[in-house]
């Protein structure tokens, strides 16, 4: 009997710990505007791609050379384009193919800037080598880089999202090395190779953990670049090809008709700002809730 009711005293405290720690958590979240207003942003947009298409009544593809260069009204809310298309539609549209694009970017250049990082950190040869090629790329603005590799792949998402990667990947890899050099030097890791620890199992169940709060954060302004930069690139007419809808797309066909028709300028040049924004809110504040010297984490719960 005494075992059990030891048990269940245990049971209980564990219990009140983990309540603990889930509303230290949330106090810690909410204490932090910035990471508030930015997860809302993200959350809208996040939506407003995955389940906006669907709840569209118009075609983005649907010309209707009678309603052309309509303002904003009753029928079409932001107005029409230069074909008569609803310019909500293919702003929401767009929204589905900016964050997709952004979303594919930022998971590939974390990938591929990850295991560069954590393996030119660890290897001296591989160091030399692997830094000499992101410093080469870095040296290039990166939205040169990026007209420099359409122009060889040509316009089209999945070439947008390579050249994008290519752009983003050495500014990942080069974080994750800073990081993961101060790690290797550490007692533990010393202690791991002193006994036989294999170098796979060091990287990766001792080096890698370490790196992800910097990642995270780093990820969510790749992915706010990444908007801009496709955004620019279809601007430019090197990215998402016509008529696809494209916030940048849609930028492009407005500055034709800018003094007739502002709105084909001033709603998707909107939508850019405000998802930008968001996702630096969000890094601000991710950086500030991963730091362990942060102001914000000194919250007791009552």
């Amino acid at each position: 009997m005494e075992a059990i009711e030891r048990k269940n005293e245990f049971d209980t405290i564990k219990s009140r710990l983990k309540k603990q720690q889930r509303q230290l958590v949330m106090r810690r979240f909410f204490s932090n505007k910035l990471m508030v207003i930015g997860s809302f942003i993200f959350i809208v947009l996040v939506i407003t791609a995955l389940i906006g298409p669907s709840l569209m009544s118009f075609d983005p593809y649907e010309m209707k050379v009678a309603e052309r260069l309509q303002g904003p009204s009753s029928a079409h809310l932001l107005g029409t384009d230069e074909f008569g298309r609803d310019l909500l539609t293919r702003i929401v549209y767009g929204a589905q193919v900016s964050m997709g694009i952004g979303l594919a970017v930022t998971l590939i250049s974390s990938i591929l800037g990850m295991i560069i990082g954590l393996y030119a950190s660890y290897y001296a040869v591989l160091d030399h080598i692997l830094m000499r090629i992101c410093d080469g790329l870095m040296s290039i603005p990166g939205i040169l880089l990026a007209i420099a590799l359409m122009a060889a792949l040509g316009p089209s998402a999945t070439n947008v999202i390579i050249a994008l990667s290519i752009v983003f990947t050495p500014n990942i890899a080069r974080i994750v090395r800073s990081t993961a050099l101060v790690i290797r030097e550490q007692t533990y890791i010393e202690a791991m190779k002193a006994q036989g620890a294999s170098t796979m199992r060091i990287i990766w169940r001792h080096i890698a953990p370490n790196t992800i709060s910097p990642l995270i954060v780093q990820a969510t302004f790749i992915f706010a670049e990444t908007i801009i930069s496709e955004a620019a690139l279809s601007f430019l007419g090197a990215g998402i090809p016509a008529p696809e809808p494209s916030w940048g797309n849609i930028l492009f066909a407005g500055k034709l008709v800018i003094f007739k028709a502002w709105w084909m300028v001033v709603f998707p040049s909107l939508a850019i700002i405000l998802s930008v924004l968001g996702l630096n809110f969000l890094g601000d504040g991710l950086r500030d809730f991963l730091d362990p010297h942060s102001s914000r984490k000194k919250i007791r719960v009552k």
